[in-house]
């Protein structure tokens, strides 16, 4: 989907429909939240920001938000090729996410856990699902991918080795999908309360788009790169 930056659209609405705008807002201190029921231009005015690069910065947001993986072209891609798309398309991002999403998080569990107690086991998996991921993607540049391609090689003697991290790489796959799974299920499908705030709304808007961009990212790994080799 794509939207036309306009001066008279509410703020609230550009980060409904992309979520990760909200980082931009946050850069020039613009509230998106309790006060994000105002035009673009009068957040601006009140802010003395520059419209100019504040669209600028919104569009590439939201164009990056937009990309999606045409899955037949890495069904014919070289292993090499899939796993640089990997890291650029998916570890980059996946780490620049994480890390910007989560002061929301603990803001809401902090400030609403209280009110609604499944707040702090939303906290409590996405860290565990932080530091999983982070450790599972630094794995896999560092020493899986490269010993990977080696496996191009017919001649190379510890294979049954490779395949065993490979195996290992899978397994890890699957218990960040066990996190995202409760997490879909404690927050009734990412489904937040008729008393959310917008924060709250944003915390669950944007772990649903990081389980669905971690989904396409081990069907790569898990359905097209990795079975050429087991």
């Amino acid at each position: 989907m794509t939207i036309q930056i306009t001066e008279d659209l509410l703020v609230k609405d550009i980060v409904n429909e992309f979520p990760k705008t909200s980082d931009v807002f946050k850069r020039h201190r613009i509230d998106f939240c309790c006060g994000g029921n105002i035009p673009l231009a009068r957040a601006v005015s009140e802010q003395s920001a520059d419209m100019n690069v504040l669209i600028n910065e919104l569009n590439e947001v939201i164009q990056k938000e937009n990309q999606t993986d045409n899955l037949e072209v890495w069904t014919d891609s070289t292993s090499e090729d899939i796993i640089e798309h990997v890291i650029n398309r998916y570890h980059r991002p996946l780490e620049e996410e994480l890390s910007q999403l989560s002061p929301y998080v603990t803001k809401v569990s902090r400030v609403h856990g209280e009110s609604h107690e499944e707040l702090l086991r939303v906290h409590q998996l996405f860290y565990e699902l932080k530091h999983e991921l982070l450790e599972h993607t630094s794995k896999e540049e560092e020493s899986v991918f490269p010993l990977l391609l080696k496996l191009e090689d017919p001649k190379v003697e510890n294979r049954e080795e490779i395949i065993s991290y490979i195996r290992e790489l899978e397994k890890e796959h699957d218990h960040a999908g066990s996190i995202l799974k409760e997490l879909r299920e404690i927050t009734a499908g990412f489904i937040p309360p008729a008393d959310a705030c917008g924060s709250y709304r944003l915390v669950y808007k944007r772990l649903e788009d990081l389980e669905s961009q971690t989904f396409m990212h081990v069907h790569l790994e898990n359905n097209i790169l990795f079975p050429r080799y087991i």
